[in-house]
């Protein structure tokens, strides 16, 4: 099986995976603006030892292009692990990833995200440059 035949979509309002692009709809060329990525908008993820998102990518595609450029990836490396145990640690990294960008063209945003336990999960979100 290819890697792009395990990549999950479904309708973000259900699926507490799948990740939620918020960024404007339209933007002037050139001007920057604010993109966050998040996962469990209306169903929250876990966050814990055993399971939690351990990563978010946000790619760019121009009208066009044939291929989509990497605008930012986040790590997350905490998920209150413990020398106790499980989470028993202080610390816990949300997941949720913000960006600034510019762009020139119209295109497509696509973020990208990967559950410990139940993988790849991605989403897209249309831009127009006006």
């Amino acid at each position: 099986m290819k890697l792009t035949e395990q990549i999950q979509t479904a309708d973000w309002k259900k699926e507490k995976h799948v990740p939620v692009i918020e960024a404007p709809d339209q933007v002037k060329p050139d001007e920057i603006f604010r993109v966050t990525v998040t996962l469990g908008k209306e169903m929250a993820h876990p966050n814990k030892t055993e399971h939690h998102i351990r990563w978010i990518t946000l790619y760019y595609q121009e009208e066009g292009a044939k291929y989509p450029r990497q605008a930012a990836h986040m790590e997350f490396s905490a998920h209150g692990e413990s020398i106790e145990g499980p989470d028993k640690g202080p610390l816990y990294t949300h997941h949720e990833a913000t960006a600034t960008l510019k762009i020139s063209k119209s295109g497509t945003l696509y973020a990208l995200a990967y559950c410990n336990i139940h993988g790849l999960w991605q989403s897209e979100k249309s831009i127009a440059v006006s």
